[in-house]
Formats: C-alpha cells, sequence, structure tokens
C-alpha cells in the first residue's frame, strides 16, 4: 500500500474527492511516480515532482493525515516540549522566531507541529512518554542540552527520534545543531576591547545550560588572554529585576567598577539600562542628554530584537537568525526520519554583531 491512499485527496470545494489516479492521468505518468513525489521519496525527478505538485495544487487535491495514517506508520507530525511556560515566551522572541522556523521548515514537507511547552524538566519527560505510548508524534526536538542530560537516553528507550537544538556536551548522545556561542562572545569581547574597555561584567542566564557555560569559558579564557585582570560574571536566571539589581550592585562596590556590561538577553539589557539612566538622572537632573549617555557604561546584549532599537540609548547586539536556526533544525530532524544521517553542526546560524549608540563613543563607570 503506497503512503498516500488513493482517495487521500479532496477538491477545494469538498464536492468530489481528486484521486492520485486523477494527477497521474492528467500528467500521463504512473501512479506511483505521482505517489513518490506527493510523499517527497526518491525514485522521481525534481521536474516530475514539480509538475506533480503544480497539477495537484491546480485540480485542488489535498492530503487528508487520517487517510494516510491509516496507510504508514508516520503520524506527519514533529513534537517540541520546551521547559518554559507561557509566560516566559512573552519575554523571548528569539524563541517565537525558532518556533516560527520550526514550523516553517516541517510544513515545507507537509509536516504539523505539535506545540506543548512545561514549567520543567520532569514535566517534559512526561510528555516524551505520553507521546511514545499513544505514537502521537514521529520525533521531537530537544532544547536547551545541559550536563547529565537525562531526556536524550529516555527517547533512546522509548524509541522517538530527535534532534539536538544547541551544543551537547562530549559526544552527541543525539543529532547536534547548534549555535557557536563562543564566536558570538569573542564577537562581543572584540568589540569593547577595540572600543578600550579592560573591566567587563557578563550577566548570565542559566548557569547549568551549556551555551551559557561555553559563553562563560569564552569570556574568562579571552580576559586571561587580553591581561584584563579584572571582570565579572553573575547569573540572573533570566530574570530582568535581578539583573538589574546586580548591575547596580557590582557598578557601585565593583573595584574596579566595570566600564560595559553583557546580557543573556535584550529584555535584561533594556531592564538594566532603565535602572542605570534612572540612577544617573536622579543623581545628575540637569545633565545635558549627551552627557546623560556618556555617563552609562557600555551595554550589549547577547539576542536582537525591536526592543533593542526601542531603547535610548539604542543597544549593541548579536543577531542571529531564529527563523533560520529553527528551519535548519527542523530540515535535520526531517533527515533523520529518512534514515539519512545528520552531522555535527554548530554554525548552524551566521552571527553579525549590530553596534548601536549604547557602545558608542567615550564610556565611564557610574
Amino acid at each position: 500500500m503506497s503512503e498516500i491512499d488513493a482517495k487521500a485527496g479532496k477538491s477545494r470545494n469538498g464536492a468530489a474527492r481528486v484521486r492520485i489516479e486523477d494527477i497521474a492521468e492528467e500528467l500521463g505518468v504512473s501512479r506511483t511516480a505521482v505517489s513518490f513525489a506527493i510523499n517527497d521519496r526518491p525514485g522521481v525527478s525534481a521536474e516530475t515532482k514539480r509538475r506533480v505538485m503544480e497539477a495537484a495544487d491546480r485540480m485542488g487535491w489535498h492530503r487528508v493525515y487520517a487517510a494516510q495514517a491509516l496507510g504508514s506508520s508516520r503520524t506527519m507530525t514533529a513534537g517540541f516540549a520546551p521547559s518554559r511556560s507561557f509566560n516566559e515566551l512573552d519575554d523571548e522572541s528569539f524563541m517565537l522566531h525558532f518556533i516560527s522556523g520550526l514550523h516553517e521548515g516541517l510544513c515545507a514537507r507537509r509536516y504539523g507541529l505539535l506545540y506543548r511547552p512545561c514549567l520543567t524538566m520532569e514535566e517534559e519527560m512526561k510528555v516524551y512518554e505520553d507521546w511514545a505510548s499513544h505514537k502521537r508524534v514521529d520525533g521531537v526536538v530537544l532544547i536547551n542540552p545541559c550536563d547529565d542530560d537525562p531526556r536524550p537516553a529516555l527517547l533512546k528507550e522509548l524509541d522517538v527520534p530527535a534532534v539536538i537544538a544547541g551544543r551537547a556536551p562530549g559526544e552527541p548522545p543525539l543529532p547536534s545543531i547548534g549555535i557557536d556561542d563562543s564566536t558570538a562572545m569573542t564577537m562581543i569581547l572584540d568589540h569593547l576591547y577595540l572600543h578600550g574597555h579592560r573591566c567587563v561584567a557578563y550577566i548570565s542566564g542559566n548557569e547549568s545550560l551549556n551555551y551559557s557555560k561555553e559563553r562563560v569559558e569564552t569570556f574568562n579564557r579571552y580576559l586571561r588572554e587580553h591581561h584584563m585582570e579584572h571582570g565579572y560574571v553573575e547569573f540572573s536566571d533570566y530574570d530582568a529585576e535581578r539583573a538589574a539589581h546586580s548591575t547596580m550592585r557590582i557598578l557601585t562596590t565593583g573595584a574596579p567598577a566595570p566600564t560595559a556590561f553583557i546580557y543573556e538577553t535584550e529584555l535584561l539589557a533594556a531592564t538594566s539600562l532603565r535602572t542605570l539612566s534612572k540612577a544617573i538622572l536622579d543623581k545628575n537632573s540637569d545633565a545635558p542628554c549627551r552627557d546623560y549617555v556618556r555617563m552609562l557604561p557600555a551595554i550589549v546584549s547577547f539576542e536582537d530584537s525591536f526592543v533593542c532599537e526601542s531603547t535610548f540609548p539604542s543597544i549593541t547586539a548579536v543577531r542571529r537568525d531564529a527563523r533560520a536556526y529553527g528551519e535548519r533544525v527542523a530540515g535535520g530532524l526531517l533527515d533523520v526520519f529518512d534514515g539519512k544521517p545528520v552531522p555535527d553542526d554548530q554554525k548552524a546560524v551566521h552571527l553579525q554583531l549590530i553596534e548601536r549608540e549604547s557602545t558608542r563613543g567615550y564610556v565611564r563607570a557610574l
């Protein structure tokens, strides 16, 4: 039996079903060729696939997934159950764009995305067990790998295909597609060093996550290699007010005080900038605008979004195409479904430092 039943399509108006045989007769090709083309299977040329898909669209053929499930072991669905609440996503533009790219990449092969945010990793693992027992998905995408991560072993035990979006520690237990966080940190520090900064603070997110560890390791190594004797690292757990509090404490008690701050996200950077601005204006209410900006430490965000362009001064940030990253990860998962090798790739996204007002000109500590 083919992957798509002969009656698994219907016209746009729902009046009469368009069959695979109808498309084959229209084009003068075999039913098998049409089935292979529609299911993106090897065995037909790119030109034949193009003609078949154009004819299917023109004739109003659409896949009926219930019919497909009867003739195939696939659900045509990928799962994504990150340990993040709905509220957290309000502040994470990167994740929203990543999900958009993930969905777009899957849709290119007519796959759906089952999204189920979780509050804890334990809940996330229970979701995988439920999906596996009910055969809800063909595979899943993991994010935020960490040391002693139990999820890859569980998925192997459940026989659920998966890819990791991020750098897995040691030998990757699953195909891993990540972003070069070490290069991103070096890019930021090179920029600050070039502007004369020799004491820098890094307000990170969650110290248990591998990408945070990689950034911290690169930060400390850079300071040693460039003989920058003073540097500060603190973890905010992505709490914006906590990041702002840490910023003020380091700036007022550090010896010496840092002249530049690096933040894990644009929200941490923007909230800290607001707190810094208020502190400066409370002390220097008559200061001209230009002088006020010069009193601020330099600020850089690891994430770029409209937030960085909306603040004053606007915030220098690392731009990473999260949507393209999501598409790349989706492509890796689809390759796993097809039995193709997925090589480890930790440079899946182009990185670009967008310089804005927050790192231009002369700066000094508060």
